[in-house]
């Protein structure tokens, strides 16, 4: 190593340990990715102002689905979301993470699991669902916890060979609480279902935060 290239080196390592790597990782560049609240979460600004830091949510929920925002999520750090690739909200009847909580920053007055709402899956990528390319897969539809009201199944001819029939996953907004389980249940390694903000206007929220992370 030369005299220029060791006080280069030794410059950019002196730099990481001032600052704690914030130059080095805003140079690699960052992402941002939505994730979801809890169900019946108040719209996000009030949610965080709302929102105590307490953890009972994640504590109460059965299946894990709930965890806490880190230090990266800034404002955001102690409060919980789901990441539902991981794992869904399991619709449980009894909504316990809306029990546990003890402030507003979960509506207390949602009681009905199939009225909550985080968001609405959408087929996001149409080549790559195997239904559509004539697959009986349908594990989408067969997973929904609302089966035939949230998803259904549309038959049609397939197009190319006339001969045999695809079934084409059908979302029902209306219906569909966002509760991941089809994005989770997707057997491919990037799901070709996913649940996206919602525009439904019922008091259930569906509101969400964005995470900027290192890409």
């Amino acid at each position: 190593m030369d005299r220029r290239e060791f006080i280069k080196k030794g410059f950019v390592i002196t730099a990481i340990g001032t600052v704690g790597g914030f130059s080095l990782v805003n140079l690699m560049g960052r992402s941002r990715e939505i994730y979801f609240r809890p169900p019946g979460a108040l719209p996000e600004d009030e949610f965080l102002a709302a929102c105590i830091r307490c953890g009972k949510c994640v504590q109460d929920c059965p299946y894990d689905t709930l965890v806490l925002a880190d230090i990266r999520d800034g404002i955001s750090v102690g409060t919980p979301y789901i990441t539902f690739r991981s794992v869904p909200c399991y619709m449980c009847e009894d909504l316990p993470c809306i029990a546990a909580c003890p402030t507003d920053a979960l509506d207390h007055s949602l009681t009905d699991v199939n009225k909550m709402n985080i968001g609405t899956a959408v087929i996001t990528d149409r080549e790559a669902c195997l239904s559509l390319n004539g697959i009986r897969c349908e594990i989408c539809y067969r997973v929904c916890p609302l089966i035939d009201k949230a998803i259904t199944l549309n038959k049609q001819e397939q197009a190319i060979t006339h001969r045999h029939t695809v079934f084409e996953p059908v979302i029902h907004k209306d219906f569909c609480t966002g509760c991941g389980i089809c994005e989770n249940a997707c057997p491919l390694d990037e799901t070709a279902i996913r649940v996206i903000p919602s525009e439904r206007g019922d008091k259930a929220g569906h509101y969400f935060y964005l995470r900027e992370q290192q890409s």
